[in-house]
């Protein structure tokens, strides 16, 4: 079976049928359940999840036939109901099993691969590129509207952006600046206020023999910062833009031209 949670959620058989619970308490539940996999979640904790304050006299009563309507329903498409067990205090959803998104992500976005020679970048990247296709949209955004899983949701997507910037950075790191830039032009736009989406751009223009073009967009987010949250650029930032005026010759070397670390 599939579970997926980088985008819509949504859970699929062993033939590709899709078999998402259709109620709105037991998909949130479900929902609940994956990201946390692996994990005890006790009952008060799953009541509190499912109705905050306002739970009814027969909450515990409800939160049983929830879980095994879901065990029912997922059964029938190739689930092992054993697989969502009760636990003191709790219950444990355990998909070690099946393929789900978030674990595939996680296992290709934080590899390792000691020193930093190109063919070791080259394979970070890759790792990255299918690591990032595993995402639909926004994670778990059908289910917004869930306090608790919005919260998770912006977490999750925190960690996607995160992921693309390295691989962005990789991209610059190879010298590849040419091949991104109409990409990082998009993304500056999205993200207006994300400094090291700006800062990746300078550096593309830069190396791409557009000097002036990429000290204009330093003004740009300079002139919104300060006008829209009264402050500054960062330091890497200052100090990439400094940099450049001084058209230092680190900046034209991509094993070492990336935006500067902190002093």
């Amino acid at each position: 079976m599939q579970f997926r949670i980088l985008g819509h959620f949504e859970v699929a058989g062993d033939k590709g049928t899709v078999c998402t619970p259709r109620a709105p308490k037991q998909r949130s539940l479900l929902a609940y359940l994956c990201v946390n996999n692996g994990r005890c979640l006790s009952v008060d904790e799953l009541i509190d999840f499912l109705w905050r304050d306002s739970a009814p006299p027969t909450a515990r009563a409800a939160l049983q036939v929830y879980l095994s309507q879901i065990r029912r329903r997922l059964g029938a498409f190739g689930f092992d109901p054993a697989d969502l067990t009760n636990v003191y205090p709790g219950y444990v959803l355990r998909l070690d099993r099946y393929s789900f998104d978030l674990n595939e992500f996680t296992r290709l976005s934080s590899r390792g691969y000691g020193p930093r020679s190109a063919a070791e970048l080259e394979r970070e990247a890759e790792d990255l590129r299918q690591a990032l296709a595993l995402w639909r949209g926004p994670a778990l955004a059908d289910l917004r509207t869930v306090p608790a899983l919005e919260r998770l949701g912006r977490s999750l997507d925190e960690s996607w952006m995160a992921s693309y910037e390295r691989r962005l950075e990789i991209q610059l790191l190879l010298g590849k600046e040419r091949t991104i830039l109409s990409e990082l032009y998009r993304l500056a736009f999205d993200y207006p206020e994300r400094e090291n989406i700006h800062g990746y751009l300078m550096l593309a223009l830069y190396r791409s023999g557009r000097t002036a073009e990429a000290l204009s967009k330093y003004d740009e987010l300079r002139d919104r910062l300060v006008e829209k949250l009264g402050m500054e650029p960062g330091d890497r930032l200052r100090r990439l833009h400094r940099a450049m005026l001084h058209r230092e010759a680190w900046l034209e070397q991509p094993v070492d031209g990336i935006l500067p670390a902190s002093a």
